[in-house]
């Protein structure tokens, strides 16, 4: 028998990651020296990103490769273009590479590369696709859900759990983060 949600232990507050500055959070080393085989999709990733603040939208960038390293979709964020609240970057690359996977929805085997920690919405997506990995840059202290805030990825309760490669290129990542809300701030 499971204890209710109201007797779990809950995480200690005092301990995650705070504010909204992505730039204050110290990521220690960066993962990409130990992983290489990710740079380029990340920088594609960051390619997409940048589409997405070209019309308005958060600049988060997607990729999902197979096992081999091929790209099998490509996404960023589409929500302000498109007035649809599941227009993730995760979900929009997800659903590309679900159309040219050989297994169709199940990304066995497959990676996705995100420029931003995905939040609950995205991970589970990624859980429910089976991806065998999530690779992430800048970490989202407000909204992450392979870590930061929450890990939906990782929870013990679900049947599937890829690997996390957190705060790759993280740096990278967040600038463009940054630049995007320093924007609005000013207006």
């Amino acid at each position: 028998m499971t204890d209710p949600p109201s007797a779990r232990p809950r995480p200690d507050p005092s301990t995650a990651r705070r504010g909204s500055d992505l730039s204050a959070a110290d990521p220690g080393p960066d993962p990409s020296a130990a992983h290489p085989e990710y740079v380029p999709a990340m920088r594609r990733a960051l390619a997409e990103a940048r589409a997405a603040a070209e019309h308005g939208d958060i600049p988060v960038g997607a990729v999902v490769l197979d096992a081999a390293g091929t790209v099998l979709g490509t996404g960023h964020n589409d929500r302000e273009r498109t007035g649809d609240p599941t227009g993730h970057a995760e979900i929009i690359a997800l659903r590309a590479a679900a159309t040219t996977h050989a297994d169709g929805w199940r990304l066995t085997g497959c990676t996705l590369v995100v420029t931003l920690e995905p939040c609950t919405m995205c991970a589970g997506a990624a859980v429910a696709a089976r991806v065998a990995r999530i690779v992430y840059g800048a970490p989202d202290p407000k909204a992450g859900a392979a870590g930061s805030l929450w890990d939906v990825v990782r929870d013990r309760r679900l049947n599937h759990r890829p690997e996390v490669l957190a705060d790759y290129l993280a740096a990278d990542c967040a600038e463009p983060l940054i630049e995007f809300f320093a924007h609005r701030r000013v207006r």
